[in-house]
Protein backbone atom coordinates (compact mmCIF):
# COMPACT_ATOMS: atom_id res chain seq x y z
CA UNK A 1 0.00 0.00 0.00
CA UNK A 2 1.38 3.39 -0.99
CA UNK A 3 2.03 5.96 1.73
CA UNK A 4 -0.61 8.68 1.74
CA UNK A 5 1.65 11.66 2.46
CA UNK A 6 0.18 14.78 4.02
CA UNK A 7 -0.27 17.73 1.70
CA UNK A 8 0.88 21.19 2.83
CA UNK A 9 -2.47 22.12 4.41
CA UNK A 10 -2.72 18.77 6.23
CA UNK A 11 0.86 19.08 7.44
CA UNK A 12 0.14 22.60 8.73
CA UNK A 13 -3.03 21.40 10.49
CA UNK A 14 -1.22 18.41 12.02
CA UNK A 15 1.64 20.53 13.34
CA UNK A 16 -0.73 23.18 14.72
CA UNK A 17 -2.81 20.48 16.45
CA UNK A 18 0.33 18.89 17.92
CA UNK A 19 1.71 22.21 19.13
CA UNK A 20 -1.65 23.32 20.58
CA UNK A 21 -2.22 20.11 22.53
CA UNK A 22 1.36 20.01 23.85
CA UNK A 23 1.33 23.69 24.82
CA UNK A 24 -2.09 23.39 26.50
CA UNK A 25 -1.12 20.36 28.58
CA UNK A 26 2.25 21.90 29.47
CA UNK A 27 0.58 25.14 30.59
CA UNK A 28 -2.05 23.33 32.67
CA UNK A 29 0.68 21.21 34.26
CA UNK A 30 2.82 24.26 35.09
CA UNK A 31 -0.13 26.12 36.60
CA UNK A 32 -1.11 23.16 38.77
CA UNK A 33 2.51 22.72 39.87
CA UNK A 34 2.85 26.41 40.75
CA UNK A 35 -0.54 26.82 42.39
CA UNK A 36 -1.14 23.47 44.07
CA UNK A 37 2.21 21.67 44.00
CA UNK A 38 0.97 18.73 41.95
CA UNK A 39 1.49 17.69 38.35
CA UNK A 40 -1.47 17.34 36.03
CA UNK A 41 -1.05 13.54 35.92
CA UNK A 42 -1.54 13.32 39.70
CA UNK A 43 -4.50 15.69 39.50
CA UNK A 44 -6.12 13.38 36.95
CA UNK A 45 -5.72 10.41 39.28
CA UNK A 46 -7.34 12.32 42.14
CA UNK A 47 -10.22 13.40 39.88
CA UNK A 48 -10.89 9.86 38.67
CA UNK A 49 -10.88 8.51 42.22
CA UNK A 50 -13.15 11.32 43.44
CA UNK A 51 -15.72 10.37 40.79
CA UNK A 52 -15.62 6.64 41.58
CA UNK A 53 -18.08 4.98 43.97
CA UNK A 54 -16.67 5.17 47.50
CA UNK A 55 -13.69 7.05 45.97
CA UNK A 56 -12.22 3.62 45.14
CA UNK A 57 -11.10 2.11 41.85
CA UNK A 58 -9.17 -0.95 40.74
CA UNK A 59 -5.64 -0.01 39.77
CA UNK A 60 -6.06 -1.51 36.29
CA UNK A 61 -9.25 0.50 35.69
CA UNK A 62 -7.61 3.65 37.02
CA UNK A 63 -4.68 3.19 34.63
CA UNK A 64 -7.08 2.80 31.72
CA UNK A 65 -9.15 5.85 32.69
CA UNK A 66 -6.01 7.96 33.11
CA UNK A 67 -4.61 6.73 29.77
CA UNK A 68 -1.53 5.48 31.59
CA UNK A 69 0.48 2.29 31.71
CA UNK A 70 0.03 0.22 34.84
CA UNK A 71 3.66 0.73 35.86
CA UNK A 72 3.49 4.51 35.40
CA UNK A 73 0.24 4.64 37.36
CA UNK A 74 1.68 2.47 40.12
CA UNK A 75 4.62 4.86 40.47
CA UNK A 76 2.29 7.89 40.60
CA UNK A 77 0.05 6.23 43.19
CA UNK A 78 3.14 5.52 45.30
CA UNK A 79 3.95 9.26 45.26
CA UNK A 80 0.36 10.07 46.18
CA UNK A 81 0.51 7.52 49.01
CA UNK A 82 3.60 9.30 50.37
CA UNK A 83 1.55 12.49 50.55
CA UNK A 84 -1.30 10.67 52.30
CA UNK A 85 -3.71 11.45 49.47
CA UNK A 86 -4.27 7.88 48.26
CA UNK A 87 -3.95 4.47 49.82
CA UNK A 88 -3.75 1.08 48.18
CA UNK A 89 -5.77 -1.84 49.43
CA UNK A 90 -5.70 -5.47 48.41
CA UNK A 91 -8.79 -7.02 46.89
CA UNK A 92 -9.66 -10.01 49.11
CA UNK A 93 -11.28 -11.96 46.28
CA UNK A 94 -8.32 -11.42 43.95
CA UNK A 95 -4.82 -11.97 45.34
CA UNK A 96 -3.22 -10.03 42.49
CA UNK A 97 -5.76 -7.21 42.43
CA UNK A 98 -5.47 -3.91 44.24
CA UNK A 99 -7.59 -0.81 44.51
CA UNK A 100 -6.64 2.82 45.03
CA UNK A 101 -8.68 4.79 47.54
CA UNK A 102 -8.83 8.58 47.69
CA UNK A 103 -8.32 9.70 51.29
CA UNK A 104 -9.93 12.72 52.93
CA UNK A 105 -6.59 14.53 52.65
CA UNK A 106 -6.48 13.66 48.94
CA UNK A 107 -9.98 15.00 48.45
CA UNK A 108 -8.97 18.23 50.22
CA UNK A 109 -5.92 18.54 47.95
CA UNK A 110 -8.11 17.99 44.91
CA UNK A 111 -10.61 20.60 46.09
CA UNK A 112 -7.76 23.09 46.54
CA UNK A 113 -6.32 22.36 43.08
CA UNK A 114 -9.61 22.22 41.14
CA UNK A 115 -10.17 25.99 40.83
CA UNK A 116 -6.65 26.40 39.39
CA UNK A 117 -7.24 23.65 36.85
CA UNK A 118 -10.73 24.81 35.85
CA UNK A 119 -9.59 28.41 35.42
CA UNK A 120 -6.70 27.23 33.27
CA UNK A 121 -8.93 25.10 31.06
CA UNK A 122 -11.44 27.92 30.75
CA UNK A 123 -8.83 30.61 30.01
CA UNK A 124 -6.52 28.65 27.72
CA UNK A 125 -9.15 26.67 25.80
CA UNK A 126 -12.79 27.68 26.13
CA UNK A 127 -12.27 31.45 26.23
CA UNK A 128 -10.17 31.27 23.05
CA UNK A 129 -12.98 29.78 20.95
CA UNK A 130 -16.42 30.98 19.90
CA UNK A 131 -19.56 28.85 20.31
CA UNK A 132 -19.28 27.28 16.84
CA UNK A 133 -15.62 26.43 17.35
CA UNK A 134 -16.38 24.87 20.73
CA UNK A 135 -19.11 22.73 19.20
CA UNK A 136 -16.75 21.67 16.40
CA UNK A 137 -14.00 20.87 18.90
CA UNK A 138 -16.43 18.73 20.90
CA UNK A 139 -17.60 16.89 17.78
CA UNK A 140 -14.05 16.30 16.57
CA UNK A 141 -12.86 15.14 19.99
CA UNK A 142 -15.75 12.70 20.42
CA UNK A 143 -15.21 11.33 16.93
CA UNK A 144 -11.53 10.69 17.63
CA UNK A 145 -12.29 9.04 20.97
CA UNK A 146 -14.85 6.79 19.30
CA UNK A 147 -12.30 5.89 16.62
CA UNK A 148 -9.63 4.89 19.14
CA UNK A 149 -12.03 2.98 21.37
CA UNK A 150 -13.50 1.02 18.47
CA UNK A 151 -10.09 -0.05 17.11
CA UNK A 152 -7.61 -1.71 19.44
CA UNK A 153 -4.01 -0.56 19.11
CA UNK A 154 -1.98 -2.51 16.61
CA UNK A 155 1.30 -3.84 17.95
Amino acid sequence: MATRWLDDDEQDTWRAFLAATHLLMDRLDRELQAGAGIPHAYYEILVRLSEAPERTMRMSDLAERCHSSRSRLSHAVSRLEERGWVRREAVPADRRGAVAVLTDAGLAALEAAAPIHVEGVRHHLFDQLDANQLQALGNISHRLVDHFRSRPAET
